[in-house]
């Protein structure tokens, strides 16, 4: 089991930037995948980005390709989403989360299992 801790989130106007971390602890965190997972009032949680273990991949939801960068340092145990023009539909509660199997990634909530508790990041129009 991973524990998650996330930071960074707050308000921000529609075109600024936030950047958002997220700590790990408690296995190996260079052997899993990353993923950041967003879920808004009265919406299910969705897909935001996902990293793999090593850093070479990534993936992006299309809502936010082109504005979002995830990145990890795994020599901190952190991994990062830097959300550039910002919009006000990016409004919601940001979780990271571990992927339920070492060296394999996916980009659905159901392959992931180890959860933060959220931070929530509010874009004002």
């Amino acid at each position: 089991q991973v524990q998650l801790v996330e930071s960074g989130g707050g308000l921000v106007q529609a075109g600024g930037s936030l950047r958002l971390s997220c700590a790990a602890s408690g296995r190996t965190f260079s052997s899993y995948a990353m993923g950041w997972f967003r879920q808004a009032p009265g919406k299910e949680r969705e897909f935001v980005a996902a990293i793999s273990w090593s850093g070479s991949r990534t993936y992006y939801a299309d809502s936010v390709k082109g504005r979002c960068t995830i990145s990890r340092d795994n020599a901190k145990n952190t991994v990062y989403l830097q959300m550039n023009s910002l919009k006000p539909e990016d409004t919601a509660v940001y979780y990271c989360a571990a992927a339920l199997k070492a060296f394999s990634i996916a980009t659905t909530t159901v392959n992931y299992g180890s959860w933060g508790q959220g931070t929530q990041v509010t874009v004002s129009s």
